[in-house]
Formats: structure tokens, C-alpha cells, sequence
């Protein structure tokens, strides 16, 4: 098989050019297409994902390009297990959102394409999402010959023996993995990219997620809460705070496991709370030069300021 065998027919040819952009967690690959005077991206699932769950992430997809919270889909190959979609100019939201003088309009915008998500059907074959167990999961199997910092250890064993406070809201369909690589702004509206993990979940899991990736403090993230609730929020819910925790301390663990597997050697021993960079210096060492998440070294880095986040919450 040839990546030009997942196109449709019309799209193939000598005058089309495919190149690798990215590569997924899973090993799929990510790339870009020129043919017939446009631009496309096509996504072909990695060894590791099953074709139910491709086809249940494809559902899902597809649901949300229809409603307009996904990039348009042009062509899917089950048997290849490969989606092409329309490519989208990013404008960055993140300097919609940076900007102050458009920072509440991206903030609200941001807050009412979630809940626009979150308003979608759940599909009858969408698997549960426990983010405590993958929490547990993701540490037990991060340890075994791979030293970390007693911080880190004293960080998830934390959010693990918290009880979660309750909370009435029912499961709604989650991307489950909203971080700002994930956001597409087109100058009018904000997609969501990447859509392999997602599935039926508490509202929150979303709202936190991209509350800790963009360093929201509480007054921001009453106002996100309340841009996706549609009424004001004058308290932040126990359970919104907890999560934010949890989120924290989970992504960062995740990403600890891609330094590992990027050969990362673990922790020297001179690793402490004080001397880890926060989740702010570690992002200004980035735009710096200093640190690279395509390195094992910015990878252990990220993970570590996750995680000290998730102790500062």
C-alpha cells in the first residue's frame, strides 16, 4: 500500500505531492496533501489502533466536522483506516486568545465551541473514559525501571486518594485530549483536531484540560465555565478545581512516558519541586529556544511542569 492508494481516485496522480507533518502517539502518521490546486490532510491510523476503535473515532469525526467543530471530511478509507480532510489555514488561536484586545471574545468563543461539542449525541458503541484508572494505569507503568522525582510521586498519589466531589452533571461526549495543539482558529472559527480519544465523560475534563495548557486563574476560568454554561458562574465547583488536578497531573505523567520511550534516563536526583520549572517558565524556555518537546529532554521537562502545576492547584 501507498499513501496515494488512501486518496480517492480523483485526487491521484503525478501532480500530487504527499508530506509527513506529524506522527500521532499511536504511530499514525500525519500528512499533507497538494493535488488538483488544494490542500489536504490525511490521517492514516498507526499498527497499534484497531479498526474498531478507528471506526469508533470516526464516527465521532464525523459527527463533529458535521457540526462544524472539525475540519471537513473529504474521503475515509475504512480498510486502510485512513481519513483525508480539508486543510485549514491556522490563524493561531492562541494569539486570539493572547491578544487583550481580543482575549475575552477567544475566551468566550473557546467556551461555547466546547459546549457546542458537548451538545453532540453520544454514540451507542462510545466507550467510558475514567481518567483516575489511566491515571493509575499511566504511573504504574511509568515506573519500573525509571526513576522520578518524589515530587511527582507525591503529586499523582495525591489526586488519586482524592475522592472526586460530586457532581449532577451527566457524561457528554469529550475530545478528551484538548490542549492547544489541538485547536485550529480559522480566523472565525475554532476547530478541533485529533479526535482518536474521544468518548463520553464529565463535562469538566474538557474545560480543565484547556484551562491548565493555557494557565487560566480562577476569574478565567468562571468566565470559560460560564461562556459554556450560558449563565454567570460566581463560584468555581469543587469538582472543576479537583479536575483541573487531575488533568495536571495526568497529561503530565503521559508526557513523562513519551521522554521515556524518547530514551529520556530518568531523574539525576537533583530533580526538587523548587528547582522544577513551572508550567509559565517551562512555556518561556520554550519560545526561547531553550527547551524542544521533539527532544527527550523537553518532553521530561513538559512532564515535570505538568505536574508541579497539578500540585499548585
Amino acid at each position: 500500500m501507498t499513501l496515494e492508494d488512501c486518496l480517492p481516485p480523483d485526487l491521484r496522480g503525478p501532480a500530487t505531492t504527499i508530506t509527513r507533518i506529524a506522527a500521532g502517539l499511536s504511530g499514525a502518521g500525519v500528512y499533507r496533501v497538494e493535488a488538483a490546486g488544494k490542500s489536504f490532510v490525511l490521517k492514516v491510523a498507526g499498527e497499534s489502533d484497531s479498526s474498531a476503535d478507528w471506526r469508533r473515532g470516526f464516527h465521532v469525526q464525523r459527527l463533529a466536522a458535521d457540526a462544524g467543530l472539525a475540519p471537513r471530511i473529504v474521503h475515509a478509507d475504512e480498510a486502510r483506516r485512513a481519513v483525508l480532510t480539508a486543510f485549514v489555514a491556522d490563524r493561531s488561536f492562541l494569539a486570539f486568545y493572547a491578544d487583550p484586545r481580543t482575549h475575552e471574545a477567544a475566551l468566550a468563543q473557546l467556551g461555547r465551541t466546547v459546549r457546542r461539542l458537548h451538545d453532540l449525541p453520544l454514540p451507542a458503541d462510545a466507550r467510558p473514559i475514567d481518567p483516575r484508572e489511566f491515571l493509575a494505569h499511566t504511573w504504574t507503568a511509568l515506573q519500573p525501571g525509571f526513576t522520578l522525582p518524589d515530587f511527582a510521586r507525591d503529586a499523582v498519589q495525591r489526586v488519586l486518594a482524592e475522592e472526586p466531589p460530586a457532581d449532577e452533571r451527566a457524561p457528554v461526549l469529550g475530545h478528551n485530549d484538548l490542549n492547544p495543539t489541538n485547536l485550529v482558529y480559522d480566523g472565525e472559527n475554532i476547530l478541533l483536531l485529533d479526535w482518536a480519544t474521544a468518548g463520553p465523560i464529565h463535562p469538566f475534563y474538557d474545560l480543565a484540560a484547556i484551562s491548565v495548557f493555557l494557565r487560566m486563574d480562577e476569574g478565567t476560568c468562571r468566565r470559560l465555565l460560564a461562556a459554556h454554561d450560558g449563565e454567570p458562574v460566581d463560584t468555581l465547583p469543587a469538582r472543576f478545581a479537583y479536575t483541573r488536578r487531575l488533568v495536571a497531573a495526568l497529561c503530565g505523567s503521559t508526557v513523562l512516558n513519551l521522554a521515556r520511550q524518547m530514551k529520556h534516563a530518568g531523574a539525576s536526583g537533583a530533580e526538587t519541586l523548587a528547582s522544577t520549572p513551572s508550567l509559565a517558565e517551562f512555556y518561556q524556555r520554550m519560545q526561547a529556544g531553550a527547551l524542544n518537546l521533539a527532544t527527550a529532554d523537553g518532553q521530561w521537562a513538559f512532564g515535570l511542569a505538568l505536574i508541579k502545576e497539578s500540585l499548585a492547584l
